[in-house]
């Protein structure tokens, strides 16, 4: 998968001066755009069109220095339609206007091309399972949190402190209790990214629930409706919460370039026992995905 991912950013590179065409960027690397996009943003630590803003600017920031060309003509070659547009983009990079830059002959800020590669360490074995699931829903309380990378989501523990004694028994009498609907069971999280990118501080909607039956009645609770689907659980086990996001990361940066599955659109499910930061615990993270077509003949 690497090797492709690495052909999707040279067509990406070609493309730079021109327009870039992201649904071709992703059916080279063989992936859904919405899964391309989300495991660039984990691979990269930007999000996608960052990244090509970025290399757009490196670009023009060398042509602008070479002096061959007017600044509109450098506007235009990078998808920009005004001077002004064009003059702000390059600012937002290089810290001044392209004007200013090339009668001073400025330094200027470069965002080096990028290339995947797999670094392999051996020492971690990731455990997983692969679930097929029926329709859901969770219920329970909703509030809109920034991601955070390391250490405690301020944003996140505010949300979990504020559900009183008896919104939590209203959750826990509402949670499935059908065999076949076990799991994952307990009280949860849930998030659902409002853009596919993974930079810290991108907002999410954050829900602390229950897993309950498809036709459950909220009964003044928040419900999210989640379809059937397959899911990717990954358990872990160790200092809350810097065990949790190390595996989030790994499994977006190293399960998912070697194995046959990409995500698809809906809820990151987590269930886990909050303890004092740096206490042991154990996790649990469902992750929805779908079978990649490109390495299964489909």
């Amino acid at each position: 998968m690497l090797e492709r991912l690495n052909q999707a950013l040279n067509h990406l590179e070609a493309s730079l001066d021109g327009e870039v065409d992201i649904a071709e960027v992703a059916r080279i690397a063989a992936v859904s755009e919405h899964h391309f996009r989300r495991l660039f943003s984990a691979l990269a630590g930007m999000p996608l069109p960052v990244y090509v803003r970025r290399r757009r600017m490196t670009l023009a920031g060398a042509e602008v220095l070479a002096g061959e060309l007017t600044l509109l003509d450098i506007a235009v070659r990078y998808g920009y339609g005004s001077g002004e547009a064009f003059a702000r983009a390059f600012r937002s990079l290089h810290g001044i206007g392209p004007g200013e830059a090339r009668r001073t002959g400025a330094v200027l800020t470069a965002q080096p091309r990028m290339s995947f590669r797999l670094v392999v360490e051996g020492s971690t074995a990731m455990r997983y399972r692969i679930v097929e699931k029926g329709a859901f829903r969770v219920v329970g309380r909703k509030a809109r949190v920034p991601l955070v990378h390391d250490g405690v989501n301020a944003a996140a523990a505010a949300h979990l402190e504020s559900l009183d004694e008896r919104t939590v028994v209203r959750m826990k009498e509402l949670a499935d209790r059908e065999p076949a609907r076990q799991e994952p069971a307990g009280i949860l999280s849930a998030a659902v990214y409002l853009t596919d990118s993974r930079e810290e501080g991108t907002e999410a909607d954050y829900w602390i629930g229950v897993v309950a039956g498809p036709d459950v009645v909220a009964d003044g609770l928040d419900a999210l409706d989640v379809p059937a689907g397959t899911w990717a659980v990954f358990d872990s086990h160790g200092p809350y919460p810097s065990a949790l996001q190390a595996l989030w990361r790994d499994v977006f940066t190293q399960w998912f370039p070697s194995n046959l599955y990409t995500t698809r659109p809906g809820p990151e499910l987590l269930r886990t026992r909050p303890v004092e930061t740096g206490a042991e615990t154990g996790s649990q993270l469902w992750i929805p995905v779908e079978r990649d077509g490109a390495n299964t003949g489909a």
